[in-house]
């Protein structure tokens, strides 16, 4: 099963670019700007978007790489539940609403889509986004912090995704907001978070604290035990997404594409229908005479070369790359 394209879909790449014709470049690029120093200096959303201009400018500089991100974390999930087919789905702190796009992908079947967020602004674009690009869904705007005590007042979701938003919850609010998104989850929960050091750690906590409430990891890891990556290092994946004409001149680049780099988690009710015994977890590193490749496998991590003389286990990794799982027995690989 191939992974879906890290692009946004056309249809909602035109209704952002409606919205940015006649803006001045000049303009939208200052704000494209300074969003990205506020995304460095870790400011919130709610303090670096805080008008129209800035959400376009969001719109056409972060959304593709959120979404690309998203899509593929959901592709994940997707390749090991073949079988899942979600209907109902709660975007939780949505922003222009990339996670819902991303899942509109990834299953047709997705026909109820919750928009939770704190700004007003953000649930009105995503919101119009959706309706003017999307498939025919019902669609419900819930302004709230899901960082704060209130309830959803909503049954359970077949799905739920949180795109780039743990990231700006306070450490010590994540138990009980890990906990109110796994009540709200009947399927599938889908966290995912920048590629850093600081995500992947934080991320790492919030695993342990859905172990402890009776979920089953889906994606990435290929076990239940603790993570055994050691720092420095982490775990993260990245995607290739192209930059479309305004992505350039907004963001006032050159290059055709840029890579996203991400750490995302998928647990469920239920399990995958056949765990992987393995996942690389880093890039391959291929030479003339093999391969070698960074694995999580069989609750633990270590670094294995592939030659291309031992023809059976080379034909079976030769096409695989980051991110993907191997499902030969741990021993054969």
């Amino acid at each position: 099963m191939s992974l879906p394209s890290a692009e946004l879909p056309a249809p909602l790449s035109a209704a952002i670019e409606a919205r940015l014709e006649g803006r001045a470049q000049t303009m939208l690029r200052e704000r494209a700007r300074r969003l990205s120093e506020g995304y460095r200096a870790r400011q919130s959303t709610l303090e670096t978007i805080r008008d129209e201009a800035d959400a376009l400018a969001y719109a056409a500089t972060r959304m593709p790489a959120t979404y690309a991100a998203i899509v593929t974390a959901l592709g994940r999930l997707k390749e090991a539940c073949p079988v899942f087919a979600p209907r109902r789905m709660l975007d939780a702190g949505c922003g222009l609403g990339a996670a819902a796009a991303a899942a509109a992908t990834a299953w047709p079947s997705v026909d109820e889509i919750a928009f939770l967020d704190r700004s007003a602004l953000f649930l009105r674009f995503a919101t119009e986004l959706m309706k003017e690009s999307g498939p025919a869904s019902t669609i419900e705007a819930i302004q709230a912090d899901f960082a704060e005590a209130q309830a959803i007042e909503a049954a359970p979701f077949d799905l739920v995704v949180v795109g780039y938003a743990l990231t700006e919850i306070a450490e010590s609010k994540l138990p009980a907001v890990v906990d109110r998104l796994w009540a709200q989850t009947s399927g599938a929960l889908v966290i995912v978070e920048p590629g850093t050091p600081r995500d992947h750690a934080r991320l790492m906590g919030v695993r342990s604290r859905l172990l402890a409430l009776g979920a089953n990891i889906i994606a990435p890891c290929p076990h239940q035990a603790p993570c055994p990556l050691m720092a420095p290092d982490w775990c993260h994946f990245s995607v290739r997404l192209p930059r479309r004409r305004a992505h350039r001149l907004v963001k006032g680049a050159d290059a055709p594409f840029e890579d996203e780099k991400f750490a995302y988690l998928a647990v469920g009710r239920f399990g995958p229908d056949a765990p992987p015994s393995a996942r690389i977890i880093g890039p391959r590193r291929a030479n003339k005479i093999g391969v070698s490749l960074k694995l999580c496998a069989d609750k633990a991590f270590r670094e294995t070369f592939i030659p291309k003389r031992d023809k059976p286990r080379y034909e079976q990794i030769r096409r695989k790359d980051w991110g993907d799982p191997l499902r030969a027995p741990a021993e054969e690989i």
